[in-house]
């Protein structure tokens, strides 16, 4: 139980952002008693990177591909409360690489058997080769590019994990780190591969933690960001976007000319735009956070006037007669995505396209692009109607893990932190590693027990070492 001393100590929060994270942060300071606080978000609805829209025609829509996997139990409590079983559809994940003229299951680099023999054998050779080689430490500072080649060798890297992470990150392979991989990608056993391309042994079980998922049988992705925001009530502020921090009188300036004072300020929007409304930030810092580098992604959603043909859950695109890296059977997680939730007489895709900012998209071509692709790869079939095209461009999509970013890290968190300032969340902290919704929702939670109990932020302490250890190699 916190003390009243604690709850003085904490003083006045306010948290920046209404999505997951600071959502999250919110609810925890009220189960913890500590009412003093105000969120404000900028938008017209909390949710951030997890909401979801509705267009004109009926059709619900993410902002990108979002499935709902936990691997903290404070995650799974939370959607406990918020939703009852029924609420939430559950599926087993169903993916695929299009590689050439055929479907290869995910991951990749564990079917090589469903390879053409010629790249098959390619592979394979390439990748005993590396397996025969691990033995040989690699820097800690090594950048993606070799680390993919050290794991898998040349022919799996030329067929799949250069063209499919250059499409996703618009950034050469070569100028990212290799410090943020951990779970997001794959390893292999090569004795387990081998037997699978003998036919002595059938492939391993799905891997990774989003093997299965559930989503919600209503409203999106978005309807969980929306029940806890309605939940947590008139604190949640909305049209409240912020213009300048003053770290020195502890005051959050908005658009309208509002001050909002605070005494610790937890901060979710983007960290290289919060130290740039950051009064009194040395140049230092400035520089730092300007060399931060994200993606943007356009999110085109297109619904059909006929049923999907197709159960399985998504689709990678590594070549580039695809404009999109994924593909999401939208329709698939939940009915109501569709109008009237009538999967005999809709569907709905949704496929996501990388850009760096500042790149012009035009809409138009992307949607008939994104449309001809699905089709010719007979996703969708060939005479179904599209009745609908929604295109999102999301301006801040990933942060790239590039060379720099922990020595970046390693100048602006503490200078902010020092501060009284908490920049947490997928853009606050800048680590596409940690940047689920349920590692955002444990960030929240965090962050939250550190301001009122002084208890050690169990998510961040994890991974604190493996970035210090990156700027300083």
């Amino acid at each position: 139980m916190t003390s009243a001393r604690q709850h003085l100590r904490a003083g006045r929060i306010v948290i920046l952002g209404g999505g997951p994270c600071g959502l999250a942060c919110a609810n925890e300071l009220d189960r913890l008693g500590h009412h003093h606080w105000t969120l404000l978000e900028a938008g017209s609805a909390v949710g951030g990177l997890a909401s979801s829209v509705i267009d004109r025609a009926g059709f619900t829509w993410d902002l990108g591909g979002h499935v709902v996997f936990s691997h903290f139990g404070e995650f799974d409590q939370l959607l406990d409360e918020l939703f009852a079983p029924h609420e939430l559809l559950h599926h087993d994940r169903s993916s695929y690489i299009r590689f050439r003229d055929r479907w290869v299951p995910y991951p990749f680099q564990h079917h090589l058997h469903c390879l053409p023999q010629a790249d098959a054998e390619a592979c394979l050779q390439s990748l005993t080769h590396a397996c025969q080689r691990r033995e040989e430490t690699l820097p800690t500072n090594a950048d993606f590019a070799t680390w993919l080649q050290d794991q898998y060798g040349s022919g799996l890297v030329e067929r799949f994990f250069a063209p499919y992470n250059t499409k996703v990150w618009a950034t050469s392979p070569e100028k990212m780190s290799a410090n943020w991989v951990a779970e997001r990608v794959a390893p292999v056993d090569l004795d387990e591969i081998l037997a699978a391309f003998y036919g002595a042994k059938a492939p391993a079980p799905r891997w990774g933690p989003n093997s299965t998922f559930a989503f919600p049988s209503q409203g999106g992705t978005g309807e969980i960001w929306r029940r806890l925001g309605h939940r947590l009530g008139a604190r949640v502020r909305t049209h409240a976007a912020a213009k300048a921090v003053n770290p020195t009188d502890r005051l959050v300036q908005l658009e309208n000319g509002e001050t909002v004072p605070y005494d610790q300020l937890v901060a979710t929007m983007p960290l290289d735009q919060l130290v740039a409304m950051t009064t009194t930030t040395p140049s230092d810092v400035r520089e730092a956070a300007g060399q931060l580098q994200h993606t943007t992604v356009a999110m085109v959603g297109l619904g059909y006037g006929a049923p999907t043909l197709d159960e399985r859950s998504w689709f990678y695109f590594p070549e580039d007669d695809v404009p999109f890296y994924r593909a999401t059977n939208f329709s698939k997680y939940a009915p109501a995505n569709v109008p009237a939730a009538d999967t005999t007489a809709f569907s709905s895709w949704m496929t996501e396209t990388s850009v760096m900012p500042g790149t012009w998209v035009n809409p138009t071509a992307l949607v008939k692009a994104s449309d001809a692709a699905l089709r010719r790869h007979r996703l969708v079939p060939g005479l179904a109607e599209l009745v609908t095209s929604h295109v999102e461009m999301i301006s801040y999509a990933y942060p790239i893990p590039t060379l720099g970013r922990d020595e970046a890290l390693a100048v602006t968190v503490p200078w902010l932190e020092e501060r009284a300032i908490y920049p947490r969340g997928r853009f606050g902290t800048w680590r596409y590693e940690i940047g689920n919704m349920d590692h955002a929702v444990k960030m929240g939670i965090d962050v939250a027990r550190r301001l009122v109990t002084g208890a050690t932020e169990e998510l961040l302490s994890s991974t604190d070492n493996a970035v210090l250890a990156g700027s300083r190699s």
